[in-house]
């Protein structure tokens, strides 16, 4: 009799544990950015490296194979269970309900040859049960969304085992233009760098890659129009390694949008293109330095256009930056043929026409291309004449919100970029300031705040190269990737911290040398 009470007894505390496992909150799981609805149950599903896969669900309107899925499956699948080779988990469980699939639906026609751009739809809703799970979305770049997130609800609890709780999840993207900015001329970024961004980029949910490619110090970009101006011979990104970094930005939902900033900061064009830059005088004399691209010749307009025509076929998204900013009149002004030059179009001494009169030339040759112009704000500011359509990058600091309103007051979308500087360094977590930004924070009629497209977090670079571009990128950078994915009432600075601190350590865990955010520690760095 006693020994039947203890089977009974143990037989009740084996069903208690079973309960147990199948029934606890996760843990703080960094979801970032936090999407639109999250429902979150109590009850855990279990998972194992060879009882679980993803694939596409069999009424998915994707013709296979599928190269952005199959690749987000297979990287996916290793960040679940491989994140540092620390992700093992057991292979079989006594109790608990396991989940065997990940079924990926997409209900609208393929991207699966296409690239994504201002338009794609990254909705999706991820429904997590168990023993099969589903993730739907109208287009592959909202399946991509999707399963980042779903990849953020895993957790591995403290016995080993890998685990996620059942969830629903509705989400979309507040903005349709979340970039980041990076600059390889004050610097050369190595190849393997400019993915590991794309990866990070990824984990963030940006979808814009600002290639602020060329500058006054080096034209890294080899082209088959125009010849030098790099630092060096290794100092280059070949059309093979442009093609790389493109394929690799397109299988992550994400655009490249290349800058080839004129007629100032073109310093490094002049290394290869005779005449294209215009000589500057002392006195009457050349001076033997050089100023912006000259503006009254008429070789300079066939140059650009050969060349826009080049970077047109390279770069396949619809936009191009054309820069436009920080224009030196000095040189201009010093020219006694571009003065005359000035005297006898009309423009008097006002060099802003004279800017006007090159810029509406290179916008021209750009819409040629079947292309459409970002150009910074400069170019609105000095009244040039812009197509419509033109998008305008707002990034000066002082009064933003200001700026942002003359804009779209004249009826031109708007990127935002002036409180998100990440080239600023200050003490502390600055990251704060970044997330306490809201991009429709300015006077203004709904019609002008419906111009505001996005943002994005600019790393220029002058003190930053191949050694420190990931930790002064990331987490930094996260805050305004928030910002411009989440709803605009997602606003708790507590929370955020809370799960950023979660995140970083995953991002680190996949090996973006993200920064810490304050003190502390990750949990897989416990025994390194």
């Amino acid at each position: 009799m006693e020994l039947r009470r203890l089977e009974q007894t143990w037989c009740l505390l084996a069903l208690l544990a079973a309960l147990i496992t199948r029934a606890r909150p996760a843990p703080n799981l960094g979801l970032w950015p936090l999407p639109l609805s999250v429902e979150m149950s109590p009850r855990r599903l279990l998972l194992a490296p060879q009882q679980f896969s993803i694939d596409h669900d069999p009424s998915s309107k994707v013709s296979r194979p599928c190269n952005p899925l199959q690749d987000a499956f297979r990287r996916y699948y290793t960040y679940i269970f491989y994140d540092n080779k620390r992700l093992q988990g057991p292979a079989k469980f006594e109790n608990g309900t396991q989940l065997q699939q990940l079924l990926v639906l997409v209900t609208h026609d393929s991207d699966c040859n296409s690239f994504p751009n201002i338009s794609s739809d990254e909705s999706y809703k991820l429904n997590v049960q168990g023993p099969v799970s589903f993730l739907s979305a109208n287009s592959v770049w909202g399946a991509l969304r999707g399963l980042e997130t779903f990849s953020q609800l895993i957790y591995q609890d403290s016995y080993g085992a890998i685990s996620i709780n059942e969830s629903s999840i509705i989400d979309s993207p507040r903005f349709p233009h979340r970039g980041i900015l990076i600059d390889t001329s004050r610097h050369y970024l190595p190849v393997k760098r400019i993915l590991e961004t794309l990866d990070a980029m990824a984990f963030n949910k940006f979808n814009v890659l600002h290639w602020h490619i060329v500058d006054d110090q080096s034209f890294p970009y080899q082209s088959t129009t125009f010849p030098r101006g790099r630092y060096s011979l290794s100092h280059v990104y070949t059309q093979n390694d442009v093609q790389m970094v493109i394929e690799f930005a397109r299988l992550r939902g994400i655009r490249v949008i290349p800058e080839f900033d004129t007629p100032g900061h073109t310093l490094s064009w002049g290394k290869g293109q005779k005449n294209l830059l215009t000589p500057c005088y002392s006195e009457e004399v050349p001076s033997g330095t050089f100023g912006p691209i000259n503006p009254i010749l008429n070789s300079t307009y066939s140059f650009i256009s050969d060349f826009f025509a080049e970077i047109s076929e390279v770069f396949p998204d619809e936009f191009m930056h054309v820069g436009g900013d920080e224009v030196d009149f000095t040189c201009w002004q010093s020219n006694p043929e571009i003065e005359a030059f000035m005297k006898s179009s009309g423009f008097e001494k006002d060099f802003k026409k004279l800017e006007s009169f090159y810029l509406e030339r290179l916008l021209n040759i750009v819409s040629s291309k079947k292309k459409k112009s970002i150009v910074w704000q400069d170019v609105f500011d000095n009244k040039d004449k812009l197509q419509p359509g033109t998008v305008v990058q707002v990034w000066r600091m002082e009064k933003y919100s200001d700026h942002e309103a003359d804009v779209t007051a004249a009826g031109f979308q708007v990127i935002l970029s002036s409180p998100w500087y990440l080239d600023y360094i200050s003490y502390g977590q600055d990251w704060r300031n970044y997330y306490k930004v809201d991009p429709l924070d300015f006077s203004g009629s709904q019609e002008q705040k419906q111009l505001v497209i996005g943002g994005e977090a600019c790393l220029w670079g002058e003190y930053v190269d191949g050694t420190n571009l990931t930790p002064r990128l990331w987490p930094r950078a996260s805050a305004a990737g928030e910002r411009l994915w989440s709803n605009e009432n997602v606003r708790d600075l507590t929370d955020a911290y809370d799960r950023l601190t979660a995140h970083r350590c995953r991002m680190v865990r996949r090996g973006i040398a993200a920064q810490p955010l304050y003190v502390g520690y990750c949990d897989h760095q416990l025994n390194v």
